[in-house]
């Protein structure tokens, strides 16, 4: 059910990952990097409610929710073939396509992701989904470790170019964007070919709601979100914390570590150095990925003994302190550890808000929702796309490492407005 994650998250790791060292070779500066990631989140605000809205509507061949993400993944591939080779359309600037298509990237890998989770919810009773959601996690984990590190292996292990010209991406990042386009595309085919979704006519019997005839628009969307539940207004908060100190980690790590731990010079984006830090970031990437595959696995017990709340809380602390401890990291392998911590954070931040949040949804509108919710992801990079970069630029004098402590911060400011969280009072069974 959840196998095709694997490849969305396989592509958004390479994204994660690259996409600002891509857009630094085409020539960007680095306050700049924040406003290129923006069109994305803007995107996905307008496009996820109504994706949502209509695939708690649509059941045909293919079912009720696999319309919406196949079509989101084979889009997300395209700009994955794409999005390194923009210096190659001559007739256009470099980094404007790379830019553009890091806006049909993000926007279409946002498209497929909660039609899945609005899957899990579909298919699985309150008391399974911290579980099913962690499963999901898990498979997140292990397309995010093989899309992060296959730039490094392909360039250490396989002899794949880690430098080009000038304004030219490396092949080594080249051939791991095509091949993630290509496990993409496979895993979601996998999930819709192996993958049952109940008719209508099933929904009905379990809840009665189901039952109920919708007449509704387009329109209606604006009345469910004024009517969103308690639970979820105060997971916004939450959230809102949370993916402004994710989206301050990917989009300033690798000119973070490159500045502060590699000593690059700004703008040298053309050196074997520069090559090597982000390279080694892709492997820490891979690494955080890779704790929260296992994490994601046990985080259900950890729930079960104590809370979905505290299991949270303390995943984000850890996270948050883990960020903030890079400012006084000198070595590049010292950077494994603080990568656990994240890696705690990141396989929560997956799983658990969307376990609480769906015991509180009703059953004919959990893809409208789970849409809306996703509002209180794409806000926080929104505000951080505009400001972020002249923080950095204004405030911290263009040294990228104090985004990532202030990514930090934002953390554990999440893992306190998480203890406020009114959560059902559910049976979690592991």
């Amino acid at each position: 059910m959840s196998f095709g994650f694997l490849g969305i998250q396989f592509g958004f790791a390479l994204q994660n990952g690259n996409a600002s060292r891509i857009l630094q070779t085409f020539g960007a500066d680095v306050e700049h990097l924040s406003l290129f990631w923006l069109a994305a989140p803007i995107t996905g605000m307008i496009v996820q409610p109504i994706i949502g809205h209509y695939s708690d509507r649509t059941w045909n061949k293919l079912g009720r929710r696999k319309p919406y993400f196949l079509v989101g993944g084979l889009l997300a591939a395209i700009a994955l073939v794409f999005m390194p080779n923009s210096s190659m359309l001559m007739f256009l600037p470099p980094l404007m396509v790379g830019a553009g298509m890091l806006m049909i990237m993000d926007a279409t890998f946002n498209v497929a992701m909660e039609p899945f989770r609005a899957l899990v919810a579909d298919n699985l009773p309150d008391s399974q989904r911290s579980t099913g959601f962690s499963v999901q996690t898990f498979l997140i984990g292990i397309g995010a470790v093989i899309g992060s590190w296959l730039p490094y292996v392909l360039a250490e292990n396989f002899g794949v170019a880690k430098v080009a010209p000038e304004g030219q991406v490396p092949p080594n990042i080249l051939y791991s964007f095509y091949t993630g386009a290509a496990v993409l595309i496979g895993s979601l085919l996998y999930t819709i070919l192996t993958t049952k979704e109940y008719p209508p006519e099933v929904y009905k019997q379990f809840d009665h709601q189901e039952a109920e005839e919708n007449h509704g628009g387009l329109m209606t969307i604006f009345t469910d979100l004024k009517n969103i539940p308690a639970t979820m207004r105060q997971l916004g908060l939450v959230q809102f914390f949370s993916w402004f100190a994710l989206f301050s980690m990917w989009v300033f790590m690798t000119p973070a570590v490159a500045e502060h731990i590699y000593h690059v010079s700004p703008g040298d984006t053309a050196s074997t150095t520069f090559a090597d830090a982000g390279n080694w970031v892709g492997i820490c990437f891979g690494i955080y990925n890779g704790v929260s595959a296992i994490y994601a696995l046990v985080l259900p017990t950890i729930a079960a003994k104590t809370s979905r709340k505290a299991a949270h809380a303390f995943s984000l602390i850890m996270g948050g302190v883990s960020l903030i401890s890079i400012f006084f990291i000198t070595n590049p392998n010292t950077l494994v550890a603080p990568m656990v911590g994240i890696g705690l954070a990141w396989g929560s931040i997956l799983g658990m808000p969307y376990a609480m949040l769906a015991g509180s949804l009703p059953a004919k509108k959990i893809g409208v929702y789970m849409g809306i919710f996703n509002l209180f992801i794409t806000l926080p990079q929104v505000v951080n796309g505009f400001f972020g970069g002249w923080i950095v630029k204004a405030l911290f004098h263009g040294q990228a490492i104090y985004a990532i402590v202030l990514a930090g911060l934002f953390m554990l400011c999440a893992a306190v407005s998480v203890l406020y969280v009114q959560d059902r009072n559910t049976k979690i069974t592991k």
